[in-house]
């Protein structure tokens, strides 16, 4: 795949070269305290709760081909995605990269290091909110393999080939809370049945100007702690898409083949009752 992550000093001279439209998924207050300039404020990109029932993709389809088309992009324009930064927005860029990659959208760049890198970098802010021209966003149904439905997940489980891969932090992960929105947010808590672990946090690292995603041969290495080669088929889930979407970039990023999302994760999974989960703690059997 094309490089996504593009640092900050380096959005200019692209915007030189080629058409860009610059979205923030940041919440509106803090997009109206400063933003890059011509950046145009989705903050929906981070909220919005999707079902994987024929309506609910219908529906999440929809939404965002009207809302990347009210942003500016036709197809001819890079999309410039960014958030606060990379690990204290759940990944919101990311869900921004992989919402168009899922559209088929075929020129995507996610902000490294979001808008703190931009500020670190002493590039311009603004306060002044633009108008774009809305365009008709174009949406490539065959790029919609990369969504996960709940059928596609509990299929899943019957296919050891298949790496499902919980990326949630570790207090969902064990069961003690149901959501990063409070432990009883929703119905039950566990995990999918047979889902291995890649807490999100690990694709990135500190550095002095904030949290980066690691190398690729870091990311690989994270990878295989869990029997995940660059040819293992990865069923990814979180919350609500956003977390597994920082880890859909790093690994497609890394060079895994193969990597999906179901995007209705936890917060769909936990609510059916018929679904089967694991509770308790994922250790008491090595006990």
């Amino acid at each position: 795949m094309s490089e996504v992550l593009i640092s900050a000093p380096d959005i200019a001279p692209l915007g030189e070269t080629e058409k860009i439209v610059v979205i923030d998924t940041r919440n509106p207050a803090a997009y109206a305290a400063g933003h890059v300039p011509g950046a145009v404020n989705l903050h929906e990109i981070f909220t919005f709760l999707a079902t994987s029932t024929p309506e609910g993709i219908a529906e999440l389809k929809s939404t965002f081909a009207k809302a990347f088309g009210g942003a500016g992009l036709s197809g001819a324009e890079t999309a410039v995605v960014y958030e606060q930064s990379m690990n204290s927005g759940f990944g919101q860029s990311c869900r921004g990269y992989y919402l168009l990659s899922m559209l088929g959208y075929p020129k995507i760049k996610v902000l490294h290091g979001g808008y703190e890198a931009w500020v670190a970098a002493g590039l311009p802010v603004t306060t002044e909110v633009p108008t774009p021209t809305p365009a008709a966003f174009p949406v490539d149904e065959s790029a919609g393999a990369i969504l996960l439905d709940a059928a596609d997940m509990l299929a899943a489980l019957d296919k050891p080939e298949i790496a499902i891969l919980d990326v949630r932090d570790v207090d969902e992960w064990i069961g003690d809370s149901s959501s990063p929105y409070g432990k009883e947010f929703c119905p039950r808590k566990g995990r999918i049945p047979g889902a291995r672990w890649l807490e999100w946090y690990r694709m990135m690292k500190p550095t002095g100007e904030g949290p980066r995603f690691k190398a690729k041969d870091e990311i690989l290495a994270e990878c295989a702690t869990v029997g995940v080669a660059p040819d293992t088929p990865v069923y990814l889930y979180c919350f609500k898409g956003a977390r597994a979407s920082n880890t859909f970039l790093a690994l497609k990023n890394a060079g895994v083949k193969d990597v999906r999302m179901y995007f209705g994760s936890w917060n769909e999974w936990s609510r059916d009752p018929a679904l089967p989960i694991e509770s308790g703690s994922p250790f008491a059997s090595a006990a």
